[in-house]
């Protein structure tokens, strides 16, 4: 039952590289040995990249990301209303995770906004030890294979793959990435619980990760 030894350890000595970069510290695990895990959902199908977010409703932080790292997320339309807004929630909470990382939305706003519970204990820990590391992100990272399940109306499910073997870590004082080389720890499978709150939105309550899945691994 480990929580990502080998990103922590190298955390710790300032040396990490794209392994988990956005997991964001999962709050829960299983057997995988670098990672935690859970179970999946149902499709769907569209694209959609940038480094800064689409234009948010009223009331939602718009998350800019820096010039130097890019996130792409496929599957982002099914023709379901509900799982398209569920899916672009759960892009967003990836995007503000990675934001308070860079530095970017230095108050964590958006991280608190998509987040709750112990998906947001998670993830403020998660940004504290890169903080603590003196380490921010660069690179691009591709999330795929994007399924979502919805339950009643106001619970969902979404299970994706993430390539983060082009995602690195960045050593603020030089700037410089720690490029390592790349394997099959980089490809991660997720899985996330969302519940739609009085607002509307899809917060993740919940999320685990398995580095080397091997349905991720193409």
């Amino acid at each position: 039952m480990n929580r990502r030894p080998t990103l922590l350890a190298a955390l710790t000595l300032t040396a990490a590289a794209a392994l988990t970069l956005s997991a964001c510290g999962s709050d829960d695990s299983s057997k995988s040995k670098d990672n935690d895990k859970i179970a999946g959902a149902d499709a769907g199908a569209g694209n959609a990249s940038a480094s800064e977010s689409a234009p948010q409703a009223a009331g939602r932080p718009k998350i800019k990301l820096p010039s130097d790292l890019t996130m792409t997320f496929e599957g982002g339309k099914t023709g379901d209303a509900v799982k398209d807004a569920v899916l672009a929630d759960n892009a967003e909470r990836m995007r503000s995770v990675n934001a308070a990382i860079a530095g970017t939305d230095p108050k964590a706003e958006a991280l608190n906004f998509y987040n709750t519970g112990r998906a947001l204990e998670a993830a403020a820990v998660w940004v504290e030890k890169f903080k603590k590391a003196n380490l921010g992100i660069t690179g691009t990272i591709r999330y795929y294979d994007r399924t979502v399940t919805v339950d009643g109306g106001k619970v969902a499910s979404v299970l994706f793959c993430a390539d983060e073997s082009k995602g690195y870590a960045k050593d603020l004082k030089t700037n410089k990435p720690k490029v390592t080389t790349p394997s099959d720890e980089d490809f991660i499978l997720y899985n996330t619980r969302l519940e739609k709150n009085g607002n509307g939105v899809w917060q993740t309550t919940r999320i685990v990760s398995t580095a080397g899945a091997k349905q991720c691994l193409k």
